[in-house]
């Protein structure tokens, strides 16, 4: 397993922003929603490690989404918020009481719960922030479901295909 570090972590963010930007943006099912994939850095980053420095490469990260996409802040404010939340998150989906967290003790029910929980709460921000009017309150519920789901199972396939919750 490669050891992380900030310089490991900065690879890591420009290869998903990379890969947000240039593959799953251009990536429409059902003509509109498009799956994000970004949040992984956030969902599987280690619990050990400074998160004074996780907070601001989760800016850092949005951000960098934001300017390729022109959402002026949204995606910087949702990936932040979901970082400064992220053990409020884990300790809560999974019931755990102690401070050291790691996912090879959950079960699967509890780690999709966390995944989900995590994607929910940033598809929530992102899309009630930027396109939200009380006239269309059901298409914005509906885009949120749509999105998170589409972009669950891509994280999913991500942690299957790299054994995520065996190695973190």
């Amino acid at each position: 397993m490669i050891s992380r570090n900030i310089f490991t972590d900065f690879i890591m963010i420009v290869v998903l922003v990379v890969l947000q930007i240039f593959l799953f943006n251009r990536i429409d099912i059902a003509g509109k929603f498009t799956p994000v994939i970004y949040t992984i850095f956030v969902l599987f980053y280690p619990f050990y490690r400074n998160k004074y420095i996780f907070l601001a490469s989760s800016f850092f990260l949005g951000l960098t989404i934001d300017a390729f996409l022109g959402t002026w802040g949204i995606n910087a404010f949702a990936t932040t918020l979901i970082a400064y939340f992220r053990t409020l998150i884990f300790k809560t989906s999974t019931e755990v009481s102690s401070d050291i967290f790691s996912f090879q003790n959950l079960q699967w029910s509890q780690f999709l719960f966390y995944i989900f929980s995590s994607i929910f709460v940033h598809q929530f921000l992102v899309q009630s922030i930027e396109f939200f009017k009380f006239s269309r309150f059901i298409e914005v519920i509906f885009n949120i479901l749509m999105a998170s789901v589409i972009s669950i199972v891509f994280v999913l396939i991500y942690t299957l295909a790299f054994k995520i919750k065996e190695k973190v």
